[in-house]
């Protein structure tokens, strides 16, 4: 038993050295914000690649619970004072409260019902955030959020809040790991794989889709939580309908279905814009290029294209020896 959980934690702790000492590589500190959003955008990506990578359930309204998580917290904590530890609760409980109500009815679609219902969904949300300006700011946004501190300590500098955002990343993909190596992991492979032969074998399908959209909701307020207390404001403009599909883009170029491939690919995406900066008149056009080509010859993610990479020189290696 203790073997199994000190095997389950080196992968994680290891890639969160990693994380731990890329800023000292770094050229300047801010690169460090970069990263600080690459890790936001790979929490929530992790728990989207649960839905859409292992389940096979495609969610169009993923930035909705996102939203959720920063204004919930933003809502608790600047408009009414209460502590941060209770806006934390509310980030993660609202957005996976709403899961619930709105995942038992849409979760018995399927195919492109289900991106319809969960776009419309978005747009919702989307909405209820412009239009509710006493509550939320509205376009304007909603200042006034107070830096993030718990247990009475407040993360001041953004290295600080980087080594924060990382354990939490780290801690986030632990969890994902051991859900995917459990009975829940192998439930979500079968819904994948076909919906009729696993409720034949026994899986509530219904219960592990509400369990894992859930799941993948309360990540998104997670990074909700650290969203707005990082940037100290939030707007209705960041989380729209393009950032779900940039999510969506994020686990389907890294690679479904792969615990890393929604983290390599949120952290591709975040940084990719960040090195074309330099061609100012065709940044855009370079982006799409890249993506398109990505696409074209690593139709498995990023991951998988370099799994099938090592794969390749471990025959050759093997055919050379032998």
């Amino acid at each position: 038993m203790l073997r199994a959980i000190a095997k389950s934690l080196v992968v994680p702790g290891l890639f969160l050295a990693l994380l731990l000492v890329l800023p000292f590589f770094l050229a300047n500190e801010y690169y460090v914000s970069v990263l600080i959003l690459a890790c936001i955008n790979a929490i929530i990506a992790a728990g989207l690649n649960l839905l859409l990578g292992y389940a096979g359930q495609i969610s169009l309204g993923h930035a909705a619970f996102y939203g959720l998580g920063a204004y919930a917290t933003a809502l608790a904590t600047a408009t009414y004072g209460l502590p941060m530890e209770f806006g934390l609760v509310a980030a993660v409980g609202v957005p996976s409260l709403v899961a619930v109500l709105i995942g038992i009815p849409t979760l018995k679609l399927t195919g492109h019902y289900l991106a319809m219902a969960t776009l419309g969904f978005g747009l919702v949300v989307f909405i209820f955030f412009n239009e509710t300006i006493s509550l939320t700011g509205g376009p304007s946004g909603f200042v006034g959020i107070p830096r993030l501190s718990l247990l009475g300590f407040t993360v001041e500098s953004d290295l600080s809040y980087y080594y924060l955002v990382a354990t939490v990343l780290a801690l986030v993909i632990l969890i994902s790991r051991n859900l995917i190596d459990s009975r829940f992991g192998r439930a979500l492979r079968a819904l994948h794989t076909s919906e009729k032969a696993a409720q034949i074998a026994g899986v509530d399908i219904t219960r592990y889709k509400l369990m894992v959209f859930v799941l993948s909701a309360a990540f998104a307020g997670l990074a909700g939580f650290l969203y707005a207390h990082y940037l100290t404001f939030i707007a209705p403009s960041s989380f729209g309908f393009l950032y779900s599909v940039e999510l969506i883009t994020m686990v389907v170029l890294g690679g479904m279905a792969t615990l890393w491939g929604a983290v390599v690919g949120a952290f591709f995406l975040t940084a990719l814009p960040e090195f074309l900066r330099v061609f100012e008149n065709i940044e855009i056009l370079l982006f799409g290029a890249i993506l398109v080509i990505c696409m074209m010859f690593l139709p498995q993610g990023i991951v998988g294209g370099a799994a099938r990479l090592a794969g390749r020189f471990r025959s050759r290696k093997e055919e050379n020896d032998g």
